[in-house]
């Protein structure tokens, strides 16, 4: 079977499964596994080629909707005529979902079933300690300075924080991705600051920009300089590889309590 992934948490979906030598093209922020490096890049994922993934002449795309603009990838995919189906979790238990969904698309339905309980049945273990854990800190999770935008109460990332022992102090929107100003998030205090800016490595996102915003000095995380530069690749991508993400901001917090991990 020949598959095409046209956005990185859908690689690392197939890369749970096990089944990363059936990738034939991958978007180009797809790097996760190392393997995938090899493969033909077919554009960013809110810019896809089209006549090159045709070209790949794919049995199955993996398609998103997680960014906005994904739709003019499955507008293409439409007029070339190409088999697809389209991811788009908000939440861990839709990522779990869309483990079994692509396992039965590609013929492994029995296999995904166990991996996705295996996948749950691990978030079931961080939620118990979560549940053991006493006071829970506030976190801001920054997806991108300016404009804010935030993760709302409908994104995993409130799921994640919840699962460290915290809460996401954007919990209250109903929605997924809330944008918003410095004002607001200075209103709310949080205890830590999690930059997580989409599409941009750690090395170049420095948290004195964060100390120098107007007033930001007095909010409990900078005075206390919890401010954490996170790898968005493990908090920003709606795949089972949160829990690499989750373990990391379980055991931050956990320090920051004075509990043994």
């Amino acid at each position: 079977m020949r598959i095409v992934s046209i956005c990185p948490s859908n690689t690392e979906i197939i890369a749970y499964l096990d089944r990363v030598h059936l990738l034939v093209g991958v978007d180009n922020y797809s790097d996760y596994p190392a393997q995938v490096e090899r493969l033909p890049k077919l554009g960013p994922d809110l810019s896809i080629d089209i006549e090159k993934v045709a070209e790949l002449q794919p049995d199955l795309v993996l398609a998103s909707l997680s960014v906005p603009g994904m739709e003019k990838n499955i507008e293409g995919l439409d007029e070339y005529g190409l088999p697809y189906i389209i991811l788009n979790p908000n939440s861990i238990y839709e990522i779990s979902e869309d483990i079994r969904r692509v396992g039965k698309a590609i013929g492994i339905e029995a296999e995904a079933n166990t991996k996705a309980h295996t996948f749950i049945l691990e978030i079931e273990k961080f939620k118990t300690r979560a549940e053991q854990s006493g006071d829970k800190p506030s976190l801001y999770w920054e997806w991108w300075p300016k404009p804010v935008f935030t993760p709302g109460g409908m994104n995993w990332l409130t799921e994640i924080s919840e699962l460290a022992g915290a809460y996401n102090i954007f919990r209250d929107e109903n929605t997924a991705s809330v944008q918003t100003d410095w004002e607001d998030v200075k209103r709310r205090d949080p205890d830590h600051i999690c930059m997580v800016w989409v599409g941009v490595k750690e090395e170049k996102m420095n948290p004195d920009l964060i100390r120098k915003r107007p007033g930001w000095d007095e909010l409990t995380a900078v005075k206390q300089d919890r401010i954490h530069v996170l790898e968005e690749s493990l908090f920003c991508r709606p795949s089972p590889r949160l829990l690499v993400g989750l373990r990391k901001i379980e055991e931050i917090i956990s320090k920051e309590k004075g509990n043994p991990f």
